[in-house]
C-alpha cells in the first residue's frame, strides 16, 4: 500500500507539480479517490433511485482529475476543500447534460421561486406556506406534494445558488468555487465574497427550522436521515424542508431589486 502520510503526500504533490509524472498523478488520484465516493454519496441522497451512485462516482472522477491538475499547493488552500467543489461540479454538470429532470418539474420549481420572490417584496417578510400556496392558486396539500416531487428529483442544491444570483460569469460555478482559485482576479474575488455575504445573510434571516436543516446538512455534514432524527421527523420531511428552503433562497438571491431595502423577519 502506498505511503499516505502527510509527508509522503506532500512529496507526491511536489513531484507532480515540478515534473508532471504520470506515476505521481495516478498515485494522487488513488489517494484522494475516497473523496469522490463521499461526494457521490452526498449527491445521491437527493436523487431518484434510477440514478446509480456508481455512475456519479464515474462523473466525479473527472472532477478529481481536474482538481489535481489545477491545484496549486503553494497557495495554502486545503486540497480536500478545493477538490470537493470540483468533484460535485463535475457530477452536477453531467446530470444536467443528460437532462434527467422533467421540464414540468423544472417549471414548478421556477414558479415557486417566483412566488417567494414576489411575496417577500410585497410582504417585506418571509411568506408562510399558506401564502405561497394562495399565490400559486394551490391548496396547502398541493404545495406540499409539489415540494415533495421537486425534492425527489434532487433538482435543487445550495451549490446551484451562484448560478441563480444573476452573475454573468460563464461555466458551472458552485459555492465551493468561492473558497479557492479566484484570488488572482480581483473582480471575481470581490463577486465571490459578495455572494458569500448575500447567501449568509439570506440564510440567517430564514425561519429557524429551514436554517437549521441547511446548517446541519451543508456545514455539519449530517445526512437527511440524521437531521430527521434530531428534528423528530421523517427523512422525506427533511428533504421537503430542504427543498423549500433552497427555492426560497434562489428566489431571494435572484431578485433584481434585492438590495433596495431590508426584508423584515
Amino acid at each position: 500500500m502506498p505511503d499516505s502520510t502527510p509527508a509522503a503526500v506532500a512529496d507526491l504533490w511536489a513531484e507532480y507539480k515540478s515534473e508532471g509524472t504520470s506515476v505521481a498523478r495516478e498515485r494522487l488520484i488513488l489517494h484522494y479517490s475516497p473523496l469522490v465516493k463521499f461526494v457521490a454519496g452526498r449527491v445521491a441522497a437527493g436523487l431518484p433511485q434510477n440514478i446509480e451512485q456508481s455512475d456519479l462516482v464515474s462523473y466525479g472522477i473527472f472532477g478529481l482529475i481536474d482538481a489535481i491538475d489545477k491545484f496549486d499547493p503553494g497557495r495554502g488552500f486545503k486540497f480536500e476543500t478545493y477538490a470537493i467543489a470540483r468533484i460535485k461540479g463535475a457530477i452536477i454538470d453531467e446530470l444536467r447534460s443528460i437532462d434527467w429532470v422533467p421540464r414540468s418539474v423544472r417549471a414548478k420549481a421556477r414558479a415557486i421561486e417566483r412566488a417567494y420572490s414576489k411575496l417577500e417584496n410585497e410582504l417585506r417578510r418571509s411568506p408562510d406556506d399558506s401564502e405561497v400556496a394562495a399565490e400559486l392558486e394551490m391548496s396547502g396539500g398541493e404545495l406540499a406534494q409539489t415540494l415533495s416531487q421537486i425534492s425527489f428529483t434532487g433538482l435543487v442544491a445550495l451549490d446551484d445558488l451562484l448560478a441563480a444570483s444573476g452573475s454573468d460569469r460563464t461555466g458551472s460555478a458552485t459555492l465551493g468555487d468561492t473558497i479557492a482559485d479566484r484570488a488572482h482576479d480581483p473582480v471575481e474575488a470581490f463577486e465571490s465574497d459578495e455572494m458569500k455575504h448575500l447567501l449568509a445573510d439570506a440564510i440567517n434571516r430564514m425561519p429557524d427550522r429551514e436554517r437549521l436543516v441547511l446548517t446541519l446538512y451543508y456545514y455539519e455534514g449530517l445526512t437527511l436521515a440524521e437531521i430527521g432524527q434530531i428534528l423528530g421527523v421523517t427523512e422525506s420531511r427533511v428533504c421537503q424542508i430542504h427543498t423549500k428552503a433552497i427555492l426560497q433562497l434562489r428566489g431571494r438571491l435572484s431578485e433584481p431589486d434585492r438590495e433596495t431595502g431590508p426584508v423584515r423577519y
